[in-house]
């Protein structure tokens, strides 16, 4: 009951924002920070920030759930690159859309090509564009290679690159994996379940924004900091940090 409030209250938000003339992208982005918070409140999600959310520029962070899209745009205005089938969710494809979310095929050299167009115009905005370069979610034992293609525009342009990580710590020692979205599980029934989980804790982390020289480099060197962020969370989560 609580959740179904909170989605009609960001929907009548974001249309009473429309009557008083077109919204910018970056009006946008700030429209899908205030309804992320209000939906993980609604929720009673917790959510927990180290570091210092970057203003500009690009961020890269590893993929563990469809959570952390709503995480994350709760604790920063930011754009997201989303791969295309989220976009026909209920709900929530909508609000992604309407967030300025960029959708991409990730089978199509196209889409790639014009989504990393887009990056690069919305480079210039004081508003930081948010990527998974994985390509998938996965179960967090592991962070995945991250794919080069969709850092070119942030090298061509000389604009920052944050690393960031994301971790769910969860209650009685239960592990992450638990609330991970990975292989074949379908959406709804997995929505269900973490619904269902009582007392977890999103923790996400920023590294400090970084120049690189060619995007090879930035992807190998952030895939790196993901890893040793990943790591120091799971230490201090053991340690009772």
């Amino acid at each position: 009951m609580a959740l179904a409030f909170a989605l009609i209250l960001c929907i009548l938000r974001y249309w009473s924002l429309r009557i008083r003339g077109p919204l910018s992208l970056e009006r946008r982005a700030e429209w899908l920070e205030g309804s992320s918070r209000a939906v993980l409140a609604s929720l009673g999600v917790r959510y927990r920030v180290q570091g210092r959310p970057p203003a500009n520029g690009i961020v890269v962070s590893n993929h563990l759930s469809y959570l952390d899209i709503a995480i994350f745009s709760a604790a920063m205005k930011c754009f997201f690159v989303a791969k295309a089938e989220i976009s026909k969710w209920p709900y929530f494809g909508e609000a992604a859309r309407l967030g300025g979310t960029l959708f991409i095929d990730r089978s199509s050299r196209a889409s790639a090509e014009e989504v990393a167009a887009q990056i690069a115009e919305r480079l210039a905005l004081p508003v930081p564009i948010l990527f998974f370069p994985e390509g998938t979610s996965t179960d967090g034992t592991s962070v995945l290679h991250f794919h080069s293609r969709l850092f070119e525009p942030a090298i061509r342009a000389q604009s920052p690159i944050t690393a960031a990580c994301v971790r769910y710590a969860l209650a009685n020692g239960r592990e992450e994996r638990e609330l991970c979205w990975y292989g074949d599980e379908g959406f709804l029934p997995h929505l269900w379940k973490t619904l269902g989980t009582p007392g977890f804790v999103a923790e996400i982390s920023f590294g400090e924004p970084r120049v690189y020289a060619d995007r090879r480099t930035a992807a190998r060197k952030t895939h790196d900091e993901v890893e040793a962020m990943r790591s120091a969370s799971a230490v201090e989560a053991v340690s009772g940090v």
